[in-house]
């Protein structure tokens, strides 16, 4: 048993009755044993095991997945979304869901000769009427689910349940919108190579989503090996040393869950007046918790001691890894314009895939 929180004892009772309510057992006791009453605070004590769950409840993390639950894989019919959409059903196959393609069109009587530079863009200046436009995306849906198919045929792609979306709208817009009405477990995301992706730094579809900070996103660079990223031997975690790694970490043991896999725990000073030995000493605590709790994982532990010289890519690369996972935080609108979240500023500087989980 560890313990969870120290509250007075009406909090505590009313914390165990929320954890108990999901299947957590909890046990109360007092901070001072030599006393016979709960009036110095009360330990909440939970098992180990459960503490992932537990932080959810008490975080309200309204992304974590729900049992049933689909993967959503934004397409515009390119070789990369081809590519995003083999990662994605070898995903799914594992979980048991099925995944769903979403394909997004712009109203060409709204939006002019408006586009976008990033993926999921559409050419509209020989658009024709609106039926036209929509009759036209439809059919190249029909086209791709076509050649998924053949895939799937083929043994190149895993054999999952595929449904398709087509709407109108702002690509990262119709993306927010459907996976807060939806809360798919996990969003494949297909992305250029790091050239390119810099060269489109202004309106990058992957880039709002991930600034979004409350799914899961998985991006699927285009030079990336996506054979090797659907059973990762070697995965790089940049965490925050706060109870956010553990919920991160938990999310990535779930959602490969046949895999073993090493793990680099690191982490990439963000937050100022941690001294080395304090993220030392962060680091072998968390490095216990997870030997201890997700047993399929070797867990390894490494500092980015100058960042601008010992990158995460290079530590990454000399570890073998072909995975970052990354712990993201929701900004709003005004924070995103001026100061793009660590997720979309590493986006645009590797060729590494990268799962970005919410915190």
């Amino acid at each position: 048993m560890i313990t969870l929180a120290i509250h007075t004892y009406e909090r505590a009772l009313a914390l165990r009755a929320t954890l108990e309510s999901h299947g957590i057992s909890v046990e109360l006791t007092d901070v001072l044993h030599d006393s016979p009453e709960f009036t110095s605070g009360v330990r909440v004590r939970i098992p180990e095991d459960q503490l992932p769950l537990a932080l959810r409840i008490i975080e309200g993390d309204e992304a974590s997945p729900a049992p049933g639950n689909y993967i959503l894989v934004p397409v515009d019919f390119s070789e990369h979304s081809y590519k995003a959409v083999g990662v994605a059903a070898g995903l799914a196959a594992r979980l048991s869901t099925p995944i769903k393609l979403l394909y997004s069109y712009i109203d060409p009587y709204i939006a002019g000769n408006l586009q976008f530079s990033d993926n999921l863009s559409y050419d509209i200046g020989e658009s024709g009427a609106r039926k036209a436009m929509v009759d036209n995306a439809r059919l190249m849906m029909r086209n791709f689910l076509e050649r998924v198919n053949r895939g799937i045929s083929e043994g190149f792609i895993a054999k999952v349940k595929i449904k398709t979306d087509v709407v109108e709208g702002v690509p990262e817009d119709s993306i927010i919108e459907l996976a807060h009405a939806e809360r798919p477990s996990l969003i494949v995301m297909g992305t250029r190579g790091s050239e390119q992706k810099s060269r489109e730094l202004i309106g990058s579809v992957t880039g709002e989503v991930l600034d979004e900070g409350r799914f899961a996103v998985l991006t699927v660079p285009d030079p990336c090996d996506a054979s090797r990223l659907r059973s990762p031997e070697n995965i790089m975690f940049l965490g925050d040393l706060d109870q956010n790694d553990i919920i991160a970490l938990d999310t990535l043991y779930r959602l490969y869950p046949d895999i073993h896999a090493t793990v680099l725990l690191s982490y990439m000073s963000r937050r100022r007046g941690l001294s080395e030995g304090a993220v030392r000493e962060g680091l072998k605590r968390l490095k216990t918790y997870c030997d201890n709790n997700f047993s399929r994982f070797i867990f390894e532990t490494a500092t980015l001691r100058k960042p601008e010289e010992d990158t995460f890519e290079n530590l990454a690369k000399a570890h073998g890894c072909t995975l970052l996972v990354v712990p993201n935080r929701h900004r709003n609108a005004f924070s995103r314009l001026f100061r793009p979240g660590i997720a979309n500023r590493i986006l645009f500087h590797t060729d590494l895939p990268m799962l970005v989980i919410p915190k």
